[in-house]
This record gives C-alpha cells, structure tokens and sequence, in this order.
C-alpha cells in the first residue's frame, strides 16, 4: 500500500496585499514621522500610486489616517514643508480616502502665499501644480513656464554630467504635464535634452535618473530607445528587497520605486512582487560605471581631444575596460542623438 499525500495549492500573492505592505513599510517601520525624509519618501510613493492610477485598497491607505487627521495641524508648524504635506494629502484624497482637508490646505497655502517663499522656478512651478489640483492659484508668475521651457531647451547643459539639472529637467516636464494627463508643449530641443540626459545616465548606469527621463518622454509623447527600456526592464526585475528589523534604510529606495514607476508607465504593473510585511530595505544590483572611465579617458587626452566619436573611440579604447567599451559601443549604435551628445561631452577646442 502507498501512502498518498494530497497538497493544497498555495493561493498566489495579491498584488493589493503587495501594496499593502509596501505602504506600511514606508509609513511605519522605516522612519519616523517627525523625521523630514519619512515625508519624502512616503510623498514620493504616494505621487507614484497616484499618477499610475493603481487601485489602492483603502485599508492600505488607512496607514496614513492618522497622518491625515493631524495635517492641518501640521502644516501650521511646519508651512517650510507644505509641498510635502500638500502632495500627500491630495494623494490620499485622490487615491481614495476622500475629504477636503487638501482643499483646506491649499487655502492656506494661498492665503499665506508660502509659494512666494520659493528660490527656484521648479519649486513655485510644483506649488502651482498642487494648489491647481483643488481649483487654487500660487503667486503669479505670468513667465514662469516660459523660463522653465528656456531651461530645458538649452541643450548643452545636458551634455554634460549634472544630476541636479538631469532631474530637474525631468520634473519640469512632469509639472508642465500633469503626471501625464495633458501635453507639456516641449519643443524638438527639449526632446533633445532629455535624450542627451539620458545618454549620460545610461553611461553611468544610473537606473534612477534613466527611468526618469523615459518617464519625462513617454508624458511627452516620446517612445524611448528600446536599449534604455531593456536595460531597465532587466534592472528593475533585479532588485533585492530585505524585510528585517536591522535592515539599513540608507538604501537604494528611491532608484527601486521610479524603476517600478517606469515599468507602470510602459504598460505594467508597479510592485508586482510579493512583499513581506515589516521594515524593507531595497538594494540595486551592482553596476559598471563606464562614464567615469570615459571621463577620465578623454581628460587625459588634453588638447588632443576632438568632437568626433570614431576618432576618439580609436584613441581612448586602450585606457577603457571592455565593459565600458561594450556599453558605449552600444549606445553609440543605437542612439540617434550620439553623435551630437559626444560632441559637447569632448568639450574639445573648437
């Protein structure tokens, strides 16, 4: 006689219990919610939910109701970080929790015009985004998008390594867009500041800033080269999330959610795995960084560099790894912008 032993099929994870846990992770098991960073990072996964349009289930946007219930009170001791609070809050509202605490706020953000307190046009163009969502208006500024369209049409600048610039030009179109639900009017050299961004993240392998600029062209109406959203697509999918009490949060969170963010954008799922509940810690798979080595080849070249790839391919192959050759070999080939792009990144004498 044999034994047989019948098994039960295990249901599959839900996606919602997925989301679930990732939302309370951020809100209660990696930072405290008097810690300013607690605010970033749990309006950078709100805005992220949000945009997409995924289907939150209310119980998981339940981790922040106490949040909710104390942002008046919140904002009026801390009005320095009301594009924080005021993004969360709308997020909320619009992914489900309802009420009109946001609308509260953004009356009071108009009344004290806390957007007149901003340094930066990014900033006051993000204060008029929010306040916009419940039909409020920031200090005018009748030529604000006008210089920040200026900004993202000076294409030099993105020739050359700048991670400030790269990332606001990504949020300008963003703000300029609504997340995606209208056109941001970008002319062909804007376009072609966000390929030249976006060459100089795929040399560095930068899988944060790349997604970024997908985003930023897809909302554009743009279709990204296919070499970037393949190396994403495979980025994204090797990620290591450890759920542990001990684990470090001076982690690689961000690059994990705006990688999820441009898999939703392309036409998936944001956060698909499995997630186990409790404090994550979110890690990238290691990576060559052949800009450096670029870099630190053409320097070396001197007076002797020049704006032409091919001639300088020639010269500088011996000091770089094969690795890095490998990586602008294919950039090279399948970027239509390359030629342009190396032409300011030589910054040989003309």
């Amino acid at each position: 006689m044999s034994n047989v032993i019948a098994l039960r099929p295990q249901p599959a994870p839900r996606h919602e219990d997925g989301l679930h846990a990732l939302l309370d992770s951020f809100a209660n098991h990696r930072r405290r919610q008097e810690d300013a960073f607690w605010l970033k990072e749990n309006a950078e996964l709100l805005n992220i939910l949000e945009c997409t349009g995924t289907a939150v289930p209310r119980a998981a946007l339940e981790v922040h109701a106490g949040f909710l219930a104390g942002a008046e009170e919140r904002m009026a001791f801390f009005p320095q970080y009301y594009r924080f609070l005021l993004s969360m809050v709308l997020d909320l509202e619009d992914l489900g929790m309802g009420g009109d605490i946001g609308a509260r706020l953004c009356a009071t953000a108009q009344r004290d015009d806390l957007a007149g307190a901003e340094l930066s046009d990014l900033q006051r163009m993000e204060a008029r985004r929010l306040l916009a969502r419940r039909g409020f208006q920031a200090s005018d500024d009748a030529g604000l998008e006008d210089r920040l369209r200026a900004f993202c049409a000076r294409n030099a600048t993105f020739t050359l390594p700048n991670k400030k610039a790269a990332y606001e030009l990504t949020h300008i179109v963003y703000y300029l867009g609504e997340y995606g639900r209208r056109d941001p009017q970008l002319d062909a050299r804007a376009i072609t500041s966000l390929h030249f961004a976006g060459n100089l993240a795929f040399l560095e392998q930068n899988s944060d800033l790349l997604s970024e600029i997908c985003i930023a062209l897809r909302h554009a109406g743009e279709t990204p080269p296919p070499l970037w959203t393949a190396w994403l697509e495979r980025e994204t999918q090797m990620f290591t999330v450890e759920t542990s009490d001990h684990v470090n949060i001076a982690d690689d969170y961000h690059d994990y959610l705006v990688c999820h963010w441009h898999a939703a954008v392309a036409g998936g799922v944001a956060f698909r795995k499995p997630q186990a509940a409790g404090r994550m810690g979110f890690t990238r798979a290691p990576r060559a960084t052949p800009l450096r080595e670029l870099s630190e080849a053409l320097y070396a070249e001197g007076a002797e560099r020049r704006a032409d790839w091919p001639v300088m391919r020639a010269r500088v192959e011996g000091r770089l790894s094969a690795q890095a050759m490998q990586v602008l070999d294919m950039l090279a080939g399948q970027s239509e912008h390359f030629d342009a792009f190396f032409e300011g990144f030589s910054r040989a004498a003309q």
